[in-house]
């Protein structure tokens, strides 16, 4: 009896050793990884609720969203899922707003400290014709970020810079333009970041449904494989 009481305890204290243990993923992001109750800081913008709008989407549980698939499928814990719905990498949103206190840029360093982080932005950049620009690969602080291409190059190499151990994958998603996505893997193939190309996603009113949530977690688990 004492051996089983001795037995029971030490697994009890190894228990949340076995949780810490676990590979933490954090998401940056816009409104295909948000999920009402799910996001940090709370106040930012959301696209999918418990109770969404049919003609909006069919995704209704947060276990269906895609990184909580991959997540749970792969045995990682979240750490942080900081997206935001209609979100840039830029800070130039829908006709021609100042975006910047929701662009991927302003809250990239609100990701807590995650073994991996997933980025996956830039489809609204495509959608509201945000300037495109030209590359700047200094990692100055104080570029043009008012343009794709260079926001895209300072979050690349300041998140490098902010988490030197930790894997950084971009989630590219399908039907951009042409010049977004060649950005992005010209981009992150500078920075040594892998990327993720996404094709053939199933979406509602543009946004992944429940089968397209499944398509971006089994592709994006089979790249890293």
């Amino acid at each position: 009896m004492k051996r089983l009481f001795l037995f029971m305890a030490a697994f009890l204290m190894l228990l949340p050793l076995a949780a810490q243990s676990r590979k933490s993923v954090s998401v940056l992001g816009d409104s295909y990884s948000t999920f009402e109750g799910f996001v940090e800081p709370a106040t930012n913008e959301l696209w999918y609720y418990a109770r969404p709008k049919q003609k909006q989407t069919d995704v209704n549980d947060v276990k269906q969203t895609w990184w909580h698939l991959f997540i749970k499928e792969n045995g990682y814990r979240l750490e942080k899922n900081n997206s935001y719905s209609g979100s840039t990498v830029s800070t130039t949103g829908y006709q021609g707003n100042d975006y910047t206190a929701r662009s991927f840029i302003t809250r990239m360093d609100n990701l807590g400290s995650p073994d991996m982080i997933i980025i996956f932005g830039a489809t609204n950049d495509s959608w509201a014709g945000s300037p495109l620009g030209e590359f700047d690969w200094s990692g100055n602080s104080q570029g043009d970020f008012k343009s794709f291409r260079p926001a895209l190059c300072y979050m690349l190499s300041h998140l490098k810079d902010r988490h030197p151990n930790t894997e950084i994958i971009y989630l590219i998603n399908d039907g951009l333009k042409e010049s977004i996505t060649s950005s992005i893997v010209e981009a992150c193939t500078h920075y040594g970041i892998p990327y993720v190309q996404l094709h053939d996603i199933d979406k509602t009113a543009g946004h992944p449904n429940v089968n397209g949530m499944r398509q971006i977690a089994d592709q994006l688990t089979k790249a890293l494989k």
